[in-house]
């Protein structure tokens, strides 16, 4: 206080390194826990599918066909979210057909990972004629519709799990490698790689140390987007019966088998729809706050 005056004292400001840092924090208090959950649910229910029901999803029992779930007028305790139209239990089916789309996706996405980031880096690394020939490749590709493409191919060499999984896989890596090759031209430009390169650090090395690197990020983002897109052409295709054999249980073949029987039975293909729609929704949403995570640019907004 000088001649009477209060002098204020302004808050201190944070410094850019204490907004920087105080940034993540308050990423990880609004981390999408409601999307981790499910999607670790459902992970886990498919791992431990045989554990949490006795029953075979692929038994016909026709004495108990059409049993609503447990909480509707004639439904009971042994078939808890009811049965089918061959009397089989919509629980075990349900957990079965998680694993098998979340195997499908996995699989389906390393070759799509393995090709996208391979050919994505040589594209944006060599860049001239090899480049304008990936991108021709990838442009062509990128402009056939997915699910028709797949329908064909699927009906053309059959349905197996072997041929699902490098079908879905070849028409997704033309994604990933866009972005790759564009995060990799951006990362070659940098003052560091240039460098490397004059002083002729071989070009293989500068790909491991420097682009795959930094191209990480964005590549962690693009697989977690595609899970849920992957999970939803598999359960498309298995609706139209193309995408795994009938012996396989997957939610597309039990909303398909509930097509049919909405008036007498909604719930055989409202459970799988639900499954469907959360864990596409939830992949989505996780997708989304990594990217926004990994922006610096508003991560500490």
């Amino acid at each position: 206080m000088a001649g009477g005056v209060t002098t204020a004292h302004p808050r201190p400001r944070l410094t850019i390194a204490a907004e920087t840092a105080a940034g993540p924090r308050r990423s990880i208090r609004l981390m999408p826990w409601l999307p981790i959950g499910v999607i670790g649910f459902f992970v886990l229910v498919a791992i431990a599918a045989p554990l949490l029901t006795s029953y075979d999803p692929l038994k016909i029992n026709l004495v108990d066909r059409l049993h609503p779930p447990i909480w509707v007028n004639g439904g009971s305790a042994d078939h808890i979210l009811g049965s089918d139209g061959f009397g089989r239990d919509e629980l075990a089916r349900l957990l079965y057909g998680a694993r098998v789309s979340f195997l499908v996706a996995a699989f389906a996405l390393v070759i799509a990972v393995a090709l996208g980031l391979s050919l994505g880096v040589i594209a944006g690394y060599v860049g001239n004629t090899v480049d304008a020939m990936l991108m021709r490749l990838v442009d062509i590709l990128l402009a056939l519709p997915t699910i028709l493409v797949a329908l064909v191919v699927a009906v053309a060499v059959g349905p197996s799990f072997q041929n699902l999984v490098l079908l879905l896989g070849l028409l997704i890596w033309p994604r990933i490698a866009r972005l790759i090759r564009g995060e990799t031209i951006v990362v070659k430009k940098q003052d560091y790689v240039r460098y490397s390169s004059a002083i002729g650090v071989p070009g293989w090395v500068v790909v491991v140390r420097h682009v795959i690197p930094n191209v990480l990020p964005t590549l962690l983002v693009l697989t977690t987007l595609e899970i849920g897109h992957v999970i939803l052409v598999e359960a498309s295709l298995s609706f139209l019966g193309a995408g795994l054999p009938a012996s396989s249980v997957t939610w597309g073949k039990m909303i398909a088998d509930g097509r049919a029987l909405v008036a007498t039975g909604w719930w055989i293909a409202l459970f799988p729809g639900l499954a469907i729609t959360a864990t596409v929704m939830s992949f989505n949403s996780l997708g989304d706050w990594i990217r926004d995570y990994l922006d610096p640019r508003t991560r500490h907004l």
